[in-house]
Order: C-alpha cells, then structure tokens, then sequence
C-alpha cells in the first residue's frame, strides 16, 4: 500500500481528535484519543482505496509530505 500523509487535530467542534489524508478527498476518521484517530484513520484509507479501485477509478499517488521542523 501506498504511505500517504496523515494528519490529526484536536477539534472543539467534535471534542475529539480528526485524521484526514490530504491526497484522499473525504477520507477522514475520529477518535477520543490520538492514538484512536490513527487507528482508525486505517481503516478509512483502506476503505477509501477499495472504493476507489471498485469504482474503476485510479488510485492517487501520494503528494504531500510532512513538514519539517525549523
């Protein structure tokens, strides 16, 4: 499988945390921790992937990076 980027942050909205994958539109998950949102945020990009590949439709290649510190 691809490595794609994955980010999560704290929402007040949600009063939890949000995993997104930037290069897979609407793939996104929620945990009460940090540790849940990146778990789960697995499952939804495997998901999102079988979806995509079922729909005929091709697979993205991985564009973001993370940022480095300064």
């Amino acid at each position: 499988m691809n490595k794609y980027l994955v980010e999560i942050f704290w929402s007040n909205e949600d009063s939890g945390y949000i995993a997104i994958v930037p290069d897979l539109p609407g793939c996104s998950a929620y945990g009460d921790t940090l540790e849940e949102a990146a778990r789960e945020i697995i499952d939804a990009q495997e998901a999102w992937l079988e979806a995509c590949l079922a729909s005929g439709e091709s697979v993205p290649q991985p564009a973001a990076q993370a940022r480095k510190a300064a």
